[in-house]
Protein backbone atom coordinates (compact mmCIF):
# COMPACT_ATOMS: atom_id res chain seq x y z
CA UNK A 1 0.00 0.00 0.00
CA UNK A 2 0.81 3.78 -0.76
CA UNK A 3 -0.23 6.76 0.51
CA UNK A 4 1.20 10.44 -0.84
CA UNK A 5 1.28 13.26 0.54
CA UNK A 6 -1.92 14.31 0.44
CA UNK A 7 -3.01 11.47 2.38
CA UNK A 8 -4.67 9.70 -0.74
CA UNK A 9 -3.86 6.02 -0.81
CA UNK A 10 -2.90 5.20 -4.36
CA UNK A 11 -3.18 2.06 -4.09
CA UNK A 12 -3.99 -0.85 -1.88
CA UNK A 13 -2.45 -3.69 -0.43
CA UNK A 14 -1.51 -4.85 -4.04
CA UNK A 15 0.17 -7.97 -4.76
CA UNK A 16 3.18 -7.19 -6.62
CA UNK A 17 4.21 -9.75 -9.59
CA UNK A 18 8.04 -11.19 -9.59
CA UNK A 19 10.49 -9.90 -12.49
CA UNK A 20 9.81 -13.88 -13.54
CA UNK A 21 5.97 -13.43 -13.99
CA UNK A 22 5.02 -15.56 -11.16
CA UNK A 23 2.72 -14.59 -8.02
CA UNK A 24 5.59 -12.96 -6.03
CA UNK A 25 3.96 -14.76 -3.26
CA UNK A 26 7.38 -16.30 -2.68
CA UNK A 27 8.05 -19.82 -1.42
CA UNK A 28 10.86 -21.55 0.26
CA UNK A 29 11.72 -24.94 0.63
CA UNK A 30 12.39 -26.85 4.19
CA UNK A 31 12.76 -30.81 3.63
CA UNK A 32 12.43 -32.77 6.42
CA UNK A 33 14.56 -35.77 5.82
CA UNK A 34 17.65 -37.26 5.37
CA UNK A 35 19.86 -34.47 7.65
CA UNK A 36 18.96 -35.42 11.30
CA UNK A 37 19.03 -38.21 13.72
CA UNK A 38 15.85 -37.15 15.03
CA UNK A 39 13.12 -35.99 12.68
CA UNK A 40 10.46 -33.70 13.32
CA UNK A 41 7.97 -35.22 11.05
CA UNK A 42 6.41 -38.42 10.97
CA UNK A 43 5.42 -41.03 7.66
CA UNK A 44 1.90 -39.04 7.64
CA UNK A 45 3.17 -35.40 6.69
CA UNK A 46 4.24 -36.33 3.66
CA UNK A 47 2.22 -39.59 2.51
CA UNK A 48 -1.57 -40.88 2.84
CA UNK A 49 -2.43 -41.91 6.29
CA UNK A 50 -3.85 -45.33 6.84
CA UNK A 51 -7.01 -43.25 8.80
CA UNK A 52 -7.28 -40.96 5.42
CA UNK A 53 -7.37 -38.29 8.20
CA UNK A 54 -4.39 -35.95 6.46
CA UNK A 55 -5.93 -34.87 3.05
CA UNK A 56 -5.02 -31.46 4.46
CA UNK A 57 -1.75 -31.81 5.23
CA UNK A 58 -0.80 -33.71 2.32
CA UNK A 59 -2.19 -30.22 0.44
CA UNK A 60 0.11 -28.02 2.49
CA UNK A 61 2.98 -30.20 1.70
CA UNK A 62 2.62 -30.16 -1.88
CA UNK A 63 2.05 -26.06 -1.88
CA UNK A 64 -1.86 -26.39 -2.98
CA UNK A 65 -2.78 -24.14 -1.15
CA UNK A 66 -5.43 -24.56 2.38
CA UNK A 67 -7.68 -22.07 1.96
CA UNK A 68 -6.64 -21.34 5.67
CA UNK A 69 -3.91 -18.68 5.36
CA UNK A 70 -5.83 -16.78 2.78
CA UNK A 71 -5.73 -12.84 2.94
CA UNK A 72 -9.36 -10.97 2.47
CA UNK A 73 -7.55 -7.57 3.72
CA UNK A 74 -8.80 -3.72 3.86
CA UNK A 75 -12.33 -4.64 1.81
CA UNK A 76 -14.34 -7.71 1.74
CA UNK A 77 -15.84 -7.65 -1.54
CA UNK A 78 -19.48 -8.84 -2.01
CA UNK A 79 -21.70 -9.23 -5.04
CA UNK A 80 -25.16 -8.58 -4.77
CA UNK A 81 -28.47 -8.45 -7.10
CA UNK A 82 -27.96 -5.01 -8.35
CA UNK A 83 -23.97 -4.11 -7.92
CA UNK A 84 -20.52 -5.20 -6.43
CA UNK A 85 -19.28 -3.87 -3.28
CA UNK A 86 -15.96 -2.83 -1.41
CA UNK A 87 -17.04 -3.05 2.00
CA UNK A 88 -14.73 -1.66 4.77
CA UNK A 89 -13.59 -4.65 7.08
CA UNK A 90 -10.33 -3.56 9.12
CA UNK A 91 -8.57 -0.72 10.00
CA UNK A 92 -6.20 0.91 7.90
CA UNK A 93 -3.60 1.70 10.50
CA UNK A 94 -1.46 -1.21 11.75
CA UNK A 95 -1.94 -3.48 13.50
CA UNK A 96 -4.64 -4.23 10.95
CA UNK A 97 -7.47 -5.63 13.01
CA UNK A 98 -10.81 -6.65 11.42
CA UNK A 99 -13.61 -4.52 13.20
CA UNK A 100 -15.14 -5.80 16.02
CA UNK A 101 -12.59 -8.53 16.51
CA UNK A 102 -11.08 -9.50 19.57
CA UNK A 103 -7.87 -7.28 18.60
CA UNK A 104 -9.92 -4.73 17.48
CA UNK A 105 -10.96 -4.24 20.94
CA UNK A 106 -7.30 -4.05 22.33
CA UNK A 107 -5.52 -2.23 19.77
CA UNK A 108 -8.27 0.37 19.18
CA UNK A 109 -10.87 0.13 22.31
CA UNK A 110 -12.28 3.65 21.63
CA UNK A 111 -13.22 2.71 17.72
CA UNK A 112 -14.34 -0.88 18.91
CA UNK A 113 -16.36 1.12 21.43
CA UNK A 114 -17.89 3.54 18.74
CA UNK A 115 -18.42 -0.14 16.84
CA UNK A 116 -20.61 -1.90 19.93
CA UNK A 117 -22.52 1.04 20.50
CA UNK A 118 -23.68 1.60 16.87
CA UNK A 119 -24.68 -2.19 17.35
CA UNK A 120 -21.69 -3.10 15.47
CA UNK A 121 -22.43 -2.25 11.91
CA UNK A 122 -19.77 -1.57 9.52
CA UNK A 123 -19.67 2.09 8.22
CA UNK A 124 -17.86 2.56 5.06
CA UNK A 125 -18.62 1.19 1.73
CA UNK A 126 -18.19 1.95 -2.45
CA UNK A 127 -20.69 0.29 -4.41
CA UNK A 128 -20.98 0.25 -8.28
CA UNK A 129 -24.42 -0.85 -10.29
CA UNK A 130 -23.57 -3.65 -11.99
CA UNK A 131 -26.62 -5.98 -11.96
CA UNK A 132 -26.86 -9.29 -10.92
CA UNK A 133 -23.06 -10.36 -9.60
CA UNK A 134 -23.52 -13.84 -9.57
CA UNK A 135 -19.78 -14.31 -9.01
CA UNK A 136 -16.85 -12.37 -8.56
CA UNK A 137 -12.86 -12.61 -7.68
CA UNK A 138 -10.63 -9.64 -6.81
CA UNK A 139 -7.05 -10.27 -8.28
CA UNK A 140 -4.64 -7.04 -8.25
CA UNK A 141 -6.49 -4.36 -9.34
CA UNK A 142 -9.03 -5.47 -11.45
CA UNK A 143 -12.80 -6.87 -9.90
CA UNK A 144 -14.21 -9.77 -12.29
CA UNK A 145 -18.08 -10.33 -12.33
CA UNK A 146 -20.60 -12.64 -14.09
CA UNK A 147 -23.36 -10.22 -14.18
CA UNK A 148 -26.25 -12.35 -15.64
CA UNK A 149 -27.35 -11.39 -19.18
CA UNK A 150 -24.83 -8.38 -18.96
CA UNK A 151 -22.36 -11.14 -19.58
CA UNK A 152 -18.82 -11.17 -18.33
CA UNK A 153 -16.84 -7.78 -17.16
CA UNK A 154 -13.69 -6.91 -15.62
CA UNK A 155 -14.25 -3.16 -13.12
CA UNK A 156 -10.73 -1.09 -12.74
CA UNK A 157 -10.75 -0.96 -8.87
CA UNK A 158 -7.47 0.20 -8.22
CA UNK A 159 -8.23 3.23 -6.42
CA UNK A 160 -11.32 1.79 -4.28
CA UNK A 161 -9.27 3.53 -1.07
CA UNK A 162 -8.45 6.46 -2.89
CA UNK A 163 -9.96 9.67 -1.35
CA UNK A 164 -9.04 11.50 -4.81
CA UNK A 165 -11.58 9.63 -6.56
CA UNK A 166 -15.10 10.24 -6.23
CA UNK A 167 -16.25 6.80 -7.96
CA UNK A 168 -14.26 4.43 -6.68
CA UNK A 169 -15.22 1.57 -8.98
CA UNK A 170 -14.84 2.04 -12.79
CA UNK A 171 -15.44 0.19 -15.78
CA UNK A 172 -12.80 1.99 -17.57
CA UNK A 173 -10.35 4.46 -15.88
CA UNK A 174 -10.83 6.48 -19.45
CA UNK A 175 -13.06 6.45 -22.31
CA UNK A 176 -14.68 3.61 -23.45
CA UNK A 177 -12.96 4.42 -26.85
CA UNK A 178 -9.46 2.98 -24.99
CA UNK A 179 -11.00 0.58 -22.39
CA UNK A 180 -13.62 -1.88 -22.97
CA UNK A 181 -13.38 -4.66 -20.27
CA UNK A 182 -16.95 -6.18 -20.93
CA UNK A 183 -17.76 -9.19 -22.61
CA UNK A 184 -21.54 -9.88 -23.44
CA UNK A 185 -23.20 -13.27 -23.15
CA UNK A 186 -26.87 -14.66 -22.60
CA UNK A 187 -26.62 -14.90 -19.08
CA UNK A 188 -23.20 -15.31 -17.19
CA UNK A 189 -23.40 -17.62 -13.68
CA UNK A 190 -20.00 -17.73 -12.45
CA UNK A 191 -16.45 -16.84 -12.95
CA UNK A 192 -13.12 -18.04 -11.92
CA UNK A 193 -9.75 -17.54 -12.33
CA UNK A 194 -6.84 -20.11 -12.82
CA UNK A 195 -4.94 -18.06 -9.99
CA UNK A 196 -6.19 -15.11 -7.70
CA UNK A 197 -2.32 -13.97 -7.96
CA UNK A 198 -1.19 -11.57 -10.05
CA UNK A 199 0.41 -12.76 -12.56
CA UNK A 200 1.86 -11.98 -15.87
CA UNK A 201 2.68 -15.24 -17.77
CA UNK A 202 3.68 -13.41 -20.90
CA UNK A 203 6.99 -12.48 -19.28
CA UNK A 204 7.94 -16.09 -18.42
CA UNK A 205 10.67 -16.65 -20.30
CA UNK A 206 14.89 -16.94 -19.89
CA UNK A 207 17.11 -19.53 -20.01
CA UNK A 208 17.67 -18.74 -16.19
CA UNK A 209 14.66 -19.71 -15.28
CA UNK A 210 14.35 -23.33 -17.93
CA UNK A 211 17.92 -24.35 -17.10
CA UNK A 212 19.45 -22.91 -13.62
CA UNK A 213 16.44 -22.68 -12.03
CA UNK A 214 14.42 -25.59 -13.17
CA UNK A 215 10.87 -23.55 -13.21
CA UNK A 216 8.46 -24.36 -15.54
CA UNK A 217 6.73 -22.45 -18.04
CA UNK A 218 2.85 -21.25 -17.20
CA UNK A 219 0.64 -23.43 -18.55
CA UNK A 220 -1.63 -21.91 -21.20
CA UNK A 221 -4.59 -22.32 -18.74
CA UNK A 222 -3.02 -19.21 -16.98
CA UNK A 223 -3.71 -16.42 -19.82
CA UNK A 224 -7.92 -16.90 -19.35
CA UNK A 225 -10.52 -16.01 -16.89
CA UNK A 226 -12.89 -18.79 -17.24
CA UNK A 227 -16.71 -17.97 -17.53
CA UNK A 228 -19.42 -19.99 -17.10
CA UNK A 229 -23.31 -19.22 -18.69
CA UNK A 230 -26.16 -21.17 -18.38
CA UNK A 231 -27.10 -20.97 -21.85
CA UNK A 232 -24.00 -20.70 -23.37
CA UNK A 233 -21.76 -23.44 -21.50
CA UNK A 234 -17.78 -22.18 -21.11
CA UNK A 235 -16.57 -19.05 -22.26
CA UNK A 236 -12.80 -18.39 -22.27
CA UNK A 237 -11.30 -15.12 -22.35
CA UNK A 238 -7.55 -13.95 -22.67
CA UNK A 239 -6.79 -11.33 -19.67
CA UNK A 240 -3.70 -11.18 -20.24
CA UNK A 241 -3.62 -7.86 -21.87
CA UNK A 242 -4.61 -6.46 -17.79
CA UNK A 243 -1.11 -7.40 -16.76
CA UNK A 244 1.25 -6.00 -19.47
CA UNK A 245 1.75 -2.61 -18.48
CA UNK A 246 -0.28 -1.34 -21.72
CA UNK A 247 -2.93 1.49 -21.15
CA UNK A 248 -4.48 1.58 -24.90
CA UNK A 249 -4.97 -2.30 -25.04
CA UNK A 250 -7.43 -3.28 -22.47
CA UNK A 251 -9.82 -4.87 -24.74
CA UNK A 252 -10.98 -8.17 -23.63
CA UNK A 253 -12.79 -11.11 -26.43
CA UNK A 254 -13.83 -14.51 -26.04
CA UNK A 255 -11.13 -16.87 -27.17
CA UNK A 256 -13.45 -19.27 -26.92
CA UNK A 257 -17.15 -20.60 -26.48
CA UNK A 258 -17.90 -24.43 -25.86
CA UNK A 259 -21.05 -26.33 -24.82
CA UNK A 260 -19.73 -29.71 -24.69
CA UNK A 261 -22.06 -30.92 -27.15
CA UNK A 262 -24.78 -30.11 -24.45
CA UNK A 263 -23.03 -31.38 -21.18
CA UNK A 264 -22.22 -27.68 -20.21
CA UNK A 265 -26.21 -27.10 -20.54
CA UNK A 266 -27.52 -25.20 -17.25
CA UNK A 267 -23.77 -24.01 -16.19
CA UNK A 268 -23.92 -22.63 -13.10
CA UNK A 269 -21.03 -22.73 -11.04
CA UNK A 270 -17.36 -23.35 -11.66
CA UNK A 271 -14.60 -24.55 -9.48
CA UNK A 272 -10.63 -25.03 -10.90
CA UNK A 273 -7.95 -27.49 -10.14
CA UNK A 274 -4.66 -26.86 -12.25
CA UNK A 275 -6.34 -27.40 -15.85
CA UNK A 276 -9.31 -29.15 -14.79
CA UNK A 277 -12.12 -27.50 -14.53
CA UNK A 278 -15.88 -28.83 -12.21
CA UNK A 279 -18.65 -27.39 -14.15
CA UNK A 280 -22.18 -27.37 -12.50
CA UNK A 281 -24.53 -28.51 -14.91
CA UNK A 282 -28.02 -29.35 -15.25
CA UNK A 283 -26.40 -32.94 -16.12
CA UNK A 284 -24.25 -32.80 -12.82
CA UNK A 285 -20.99 -32.20 -12.70
CA UNK A 286 -18.93 -31.94 -15.86
CA UNK A 287 -15.03 -32.51 -15.53
CA UNK A 288 -13.26 -30.21 -18.28
CA UNK A 289 -9.99 -31.13 -19.31
CA UNK A 290 -8.40 -27.84 -20.48
CA UNK A 291 -5.01 -29.22 -20.65
CA UNK A 292 -5.41 -27.48 -24.48
CA UNK A 293 -7.39 -24.31 -23.42
CA UNK A 294 -8.94 -24.23 -26.90
CA UNK A 295 -9.76 -27.64 -27.46
CA UNK A 296 -11.18 -28.78 -24.56
CA UNK A 297 -12.88 -32.16 -23.90
CA UNK A 298 -15.60 -33.81 -21.11
CA UNK A 299 -13.09 -35.87 -19.33
CA UNK A 300 -16.18 -37.29 -16.79
CA UNK A 301 -19.61 -36.41 -15.90
CA UNK A 302 -20.41 -36.71 -12.16
CA UNK A 303 -23.97 -37.75 -11.87
CA UNK A 304 -25.29 -35.31 -9.40
CA UNK A 305 -28.42 -33.72 -9.20
CA UNK A 306 -29.16 -29.99 -8.08
CA UNK A 307 -25.39 -29.24 -7.87
CA UNK A 308 -25.15 -25.58 -5.87
CA UNK A 309 -21.36 -25.20 -5.49
CA UNK A 310 -18.27 -27.20 -5.03
CA UNK A 311 -14.73 -26.54 -3.53
CA UNK A 312 -11.55 -28.78 -4.39
CA UNK A 313 -9.24 -30.00 -1.69
CA UNK A 314 -6.10 -32.16 -2.74
CA UNK A 315 -7.61 -35.45 -3.62
CA UNK A 316 -11.42 -34.61 -3.32
CA UNK A 317 -14.01 -32.55 -4.63
CA UNK A 318 -16.80 -31.24 -2.02
CA UNK A 319 -20.17 -30.39 -3.13
CA UNK A 320 -23.50 -28.98 -1.96
CA UNK A 321 -26.30 -29.95 -3.86
CA UNK A 322 -30.33 -29.47 -3.08
CA UNK A 323 -29.88 -32.41 -0.29
CA UNK A 324 -26.50 -31.16 1.34
CA UNK A 325 -23.16 -31.61 1.21
CA UNK A 326 -21.59 -34.77 -1.06
CA UNK A 327 -17.96 -35.68 -1.54
CA UNK A 328 -16.63 -37.19 -4.63
CA UNK A 329 -12.91 -38.88 -4.77
CA UNK A 330 -10.98 -36.69 -7.88
CA UNK A 331 -7.69 -38.29 -6.94
CA UNK A 332 -8.30 -39.35 -11.07
CA UNK A 333 -9.89 -36.08 -12.26
CA UNK A 334 -10.78 -38.26 -15.44
CA UNK A 335 -12.40 -40.81 -13.44
CA UNK A 336 -14.65 -38.95 -10.32
CA UNK A 337 -15.89 -41.68 -7.37
CA UNK A 338 -18.63 -40.31 -5.82
CA UNK A 339 -18.24 -41.16 -2.12
CA UNK A 340 -21.82 -42.83 -1.40
CA UNK A 341 -20.84 -43.14 2.38
CA UNK A 342 -19.94 -39.53 2.85
CA UNK A 343 -22.62 -37.24 3.29
CA UNK A 344 -24.47 -34.51 5.22
CA UNK A 345 -27.92 -33.49 4.91
CA UNK A 346 -28.89 -29.71 4.39
CA UNK A 347 -31.90 -28.29 3.92
CA UNK A 348 -30.51 -25.60 1.96
CA UNK A 349 -26.70 -25.29 0.98
CA UNK A 350 -25.10 -23.21 -1.40
CA UNK A 351 -21.61 -22.33 -1.50
CA UNK A 352 -18.76 -23.58 -0.20
CA UNK A 353 -15.54 -23.22 1.40
CA UNK A 354 -13.36 -25.58 2.38
CA UNK A 355 -10.00 -24.44 4.93
CA UNK A 356 -7.79 -27.20 6.07
CA UNK A 357 -10.08 -29.48 7.82
CA UNK A 358 -13.25 -27.75 7.62
CA UNK A 359 -15.85 -27.23 5.61
CA UNK A 360 -18.13 -24.14 5.87
CA UNK A 361 -21.73 -24.32 3.92
CA UNK A 362 -23.82 -21.42 3.74
CA UNK A 363 -26.91 -23.15 4.60
CA UNK A 364 -29.60 -20.41 3.58
CA UNK A 365 -32.18 -19.58 6.74
CA UNK A 366 -29.74 -22.08 9.00
CA UNK A 367 -26.77 -19.81 8.70
CA UNK A 368 -23.68 -21.17 8.44
CA UNK A 369 -22.92 -25.20 8.07
CA UNK A 370 -19.38 -25.99 10.05
CA UNK A 371 -18.24 -29.85 8.98
CA UNK A 372 -15.63 -31.77 9.85
CA UNK A 373 -14.04 -33.25 7.01
CA UNK A 374 -10.55 -34.23 8.46
CA UNK A 375 -11.71 -37.59 7.19
CA UNK A 376 -12.90 -36.60 3.65
CA UNK A 377 -14.69 -39.75 3.84
CA UNK A 378 -16.46 -39.28 6.60
CA UNK A 379 -17.32 -35.78 6.94
CA UNK A 380 -19.45 -34.80 10.19
CA UNK A 381 -21.53 -31.57 10.78
CA UNK A 382 -20.01 -29.99 13.60
CA UNK A 383 -22.70 -27.14 14.25
CA UNK A 384 -25.19 -25.12 12.31
CA UNK A 385 -24.78 -21.39 13.63
CA UNK A 386 -26.92 -18.94 13.10
CA UNK A 387 -25.57 -15.76 15.85
CA UNK A 388 -29.09 -16.73 17.53
CA UNK A 389 -30.97 -15.79 14.27
CA UNK A 390 -28.70 -12.85 12.76
CA UNK A 391 -28.01 -14.92 9.66
CA UNK A 392 -30.94 -14.96 7.94
CA UNK A 393 -29.97 -15.78 4.22
CA UNK A 394 -26.50 -17.48 4.01
CA UNK A 395 -25.57 -17.91 0.13
CA UNK A 396 -21.69 -17.84 -0.09
CA UNK A 397 -18.92 -17.59 2.65
CA UNK A 398 -15.22 -17.44 2.36
CA UNK A 399 -12.55 -17.71 5.50
CA UNK A 400 -9.73 -16.01 5.82
CA UNK A 401 -6.75 -14.95 8.32
CA UNK A 402 -5.80 -11.63 9.88
CA UNK A 403 -3.75 -11.19 12.56
CA UNK A 404 -3.09 -14.35 13.43
CA UNK A 405 -7.34 -14.88 13.90
CA UNK A 406 -9.60 -16.68 11.39
CA UNK A 407 -12.57 -14.68 10.17
CA UNK A 408 -15.08 -15.93 8.04
CA UNK A 409 -17.39 -13.50 5.84
CA UNK A 410 -20.58 -14.44 4.73
CA UNK A 411 -22.61 -13.50 1.85
CA UNK A 412 -26.20 -12.78 4.10
CA UNK A 413 -28.68 -12.42 1.14
CA UNK A 414 -31.32 -9.95 2.35
CA UNK A 415 -29.32 -10.03 6.21
CA UNK A 416 -26.30 -8.06 3.62
CA UNK A 417 -23.17 -9.18 4.90
CA UNK A 418 -21.78 -10.83 7.93
CA UNK A 419 -18.38 -10.80 9.68
CA UNK A 420 -17.54 -13.83 12.18
CA UNK A 421 -15.01 -14.37 14.09
CA UNK A 422 -13.78 -18.07 14.58
CA UNK A 423 -11.16 -17.89 16.51
CA UNK A 424 -9.61 -16.13 19.15
CA UNK A 425 -7.66 -16.29 22.20
CA UNK A 426 -10.94 -14.99 24.16
CA UNK A 427 -12.89 -18.22 22.92
CA UNK A 428 -10.10 -20.63 22.49
CA UNK A 429 -7.30 -19.70 25.05
CA UNK A 430 -5.17 -22.97 22.85
CA UNK A 431 -6.76 -21.98 19.87
CA UNK A 432 -2.64 -22.88 18.19
CA UNK A 433 -2.31 -25.63 15.63
CA UNK A 434 -2.34 -26.76 12.49
CA UNK A 435 -6.77 -26.31 12.28
CA UNK A 436 -8.11 -25.28 15.54
CA UNK A 437 -11.68 -25.86 16.10
CA UNK A 438 -13.71 -22.85 15.05
CA UNK A 439 -16.19 -21.04 17.93
CA UNK A 440 -17.90 -18.78 15.28
CA UNK A 441 -18.91 -15.20 16.83
CA UNK A 442 -20.95 -12.39 14.63
CA UNK A 443 -18.44 -9.58 15.19
CA UNK A 444 -19.55 -6.72 12.05
CA UNK A 445 -22.10 -6.45 9.42
CA UNK A 446 -23.14 -4.25 6.58
CA UNK A 447 -26.66 -3.55 5.28
CA UNK A 448 -26.10 -4.03 1.61
CA UNK A 449 -28.61 -2.17 -1.06
CA UNK A 450 -29.65 -5.61 -2.59
CA UNK A 451 -29.19 -8.94 -1.16
CA UNK A 452 -25.79 -10.52 -1.05
CA UNK A 453 -25.45 -13.30 -3.07
CA UNK A 454 -21.21 -13.84 -3.69
CA UNK A 455 -18.04 -13.27 -1.90
CA UNK A 456 -14.56 -12.69 -3.80
CA UNK A 457 -12.50 -15.44 -2.28
CA UNK A 458 -8.96 -13.98 -0.48
CA UNK A 459 -5.58 -13.90 -1.94
CA UNK A 460 -4.35 -17.56 -1.78
CA UNK A 461 -1.34 -17.28 0.23
CA UNK A 462 0.12 -20.38 0.86
CA UNK A 463 -0.59 -21.37 -3.21
CA UNK A 464 2.66 -21.87 -5.45
CA UNK A 465 1.30 -24.89 -7.44
CA UNK A 466 -1.74 -26.72 -8.80
CA UNK A 467 -3.63 -29.55 -8.36
CA UNK A 468 -1.98 -30.77 -12.15
CA UNK A 469 1.64 -29.76 -10.88
CA UNK A 470 1.67 -26.16 -12.51
CA UNK A 471 3.67 -23.42 -11.07
CA UNK A 472 2.17 -19.96 -9.90
CA UNK A 473 4.51 -18.71 -7.59
CA UNK A 474 8.29 -17.60 -7.79
CA UNK A 475 10.87 -19.60 -5.05
CA UNK A 476 13.58 -17.46 -3.31
CA UNK A 477 16.06 -20.37 -3.67
CA UNK A 478 18.33 -21.43 -6.92
CA UNK A 479 17.40 -24.58 -8.05
CA UNK A 480 14.14 -24.44 -6.16
CA UNK A 481 10.29 -25.28 -7.76
CA UNK A 482 7.61 -27.04 -6.75
CA UNK A 483 7.03 -30.81 -7.70
CA UNK A 484 5.60 -31.47 -10.66
CA UNK A 485 2.42 -34.07 -10.80
CA UNK A 486 4.36 -36.86 -11.83
CA UNK A 487 6.98 -35.90 -8.60
CA UNK A 488 4.20 -35.28 -6.38
CA UNK A 489 2.19 -38.73 -7.49
CA UNK A 490 5.34 -40.76 -6.45
CA UNK A 491 4.48 -39.85 -2.33
CA UNK A 492 0.91 -41.05 -2.71
CA UNK A 493 0.52 -43.05 -5.95
CA UNK A 494 1.81 -46.56 -6.66
CA UNK A 495 2.96 -47.68 -9.94
CA UNK A 496 -0.60 -48.83 -11.05
CA UNK A 497 -1.90 -45.41 -9.91
CA UNK A 498 -3.25 -46.68 -6.84
CA UNK A 499 -3.48 -44.95 -3.47
CA UNK A 500 -0.76 -46.28 -0.84
CA UNK A 501 -0.96 -45.90 2.75
CA UNK A 502 1.42 -45.24 5.74
CA UNK A 503 1.34 -45.54 9.78
CA UNK A 504 3.22 -43.52 11.76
Amino acid sequence: SSTNANRERIYVQQPPVSAAGYSSQAFNPHFPHTVRAEETKTCSDCHLSADNDNNAIMAQLLLLGTNFVNFVGFNAWVGTESDVAAVQVTEWDEPQAVIGSYLHRYAYPDRYQAHTERSRVLETAYNHASGVANCLQLRGEYLYVAEGNRGFRVYDVANVANKGFSQRIVTAPFSGLGHDTAVSSEDATCVALPTNQPIAPERNTGELMRVTNQEQPFHPIYNYALVTDRQEGLILVDVNTLADGELDNNFLERSLTWDGDGALAGASHITIAGHYAYVAADAGIAVVDLDDPLAPRIAAVIPLTGVRASAVQFRYLFVTDSAGLRVVDVTHPSAPKIVDSAYVPLADAHRIYVARTYAYVAAGADGIAVIDVERPEAPRLVELFDADGALVDARDIVVGSTNASLFAYVADGVGGLKVLQLTSPESQPNFYGFSPAPRPELIASYATSAPAIALSKGLDRDRAVDETGHQIAVFGRLGSRPFTLAEMQQLYLDDSGRPWYVED
